[in-house]
């Protein structure tokens, strides 16, 4: 049997990994870090894709062994938790603002602003992470990965990509 110091042990470790697209951002940033449970004598690492088939997961368990085995702890298992889906309500005021200084726009409203968006039409304006200006365009749905969108700010004439919400 374990204790609660050692999930919060786990759980610290788990804090180190970062994601490999974004890598400014941690699994715990992003809200991919559901929880951390011990049963039956081993400790199960709850993960969410940001998207269904995120090729990052196999890198992000990868690298969650790679933290866990380099601290000794061998009795481990990740489990790939698909319900609830994942929302960019779930990365950490701290991620939102890491995104920012890196340059990419963190989600401009919440999952449910979002939709009521798609069904009236009216967008919320993304935010430049460089200057600030929502005088800024969609020039692409697609960016660098699933989870990101160009933009071009007219302001400081500067591209730069949006992390998708949903």
């Amino acid at each position: 049997m374990t204790d609660t110091t050692d999930i919060s042990h786990i759980r610290n470790l788990l804090t180190q990994v970062q994601d490999p697209e974004v890598p400014v951002l941690t699994i715990a940033d992003l809200g991919i870090l559901r929880n951390v449970e011990f049963v039956d004598g081993v400790y199960e690492i709850q993960i969410t894709p940001t998207f269904t088939g995120c090729p990052a997961m196999k890198a992000i368990e990868e690298n969650i062994s790679e933290v866990l085995v380099a601290n000794g702890i061998q009795n481990y298992k990740v489990r790939m938790v698909m319900s609830p889906a994942w929302t960019t309500d779930w990365i950490s005021e701290l991620g939102r603002e890491k995104l920012r200084k890196y340059g990419i726009a963190p989600p401009s409203q919440s999952t449910e602003e979002h939709l009521k968006a798609i069904l009236t039409g009216k967008n919320k304006s993304v935010a430049c992470p460089f200057c600030g200006s929502v005088n800024t365009r969609l020039t692409s749905a697609f960016g660098s990965t699933a989870c990101k969108a160009l933009h071009y700010c007219d302001h400081c004439r500067q591209p730069f990509e949006e992390f998708k919400c949903h």
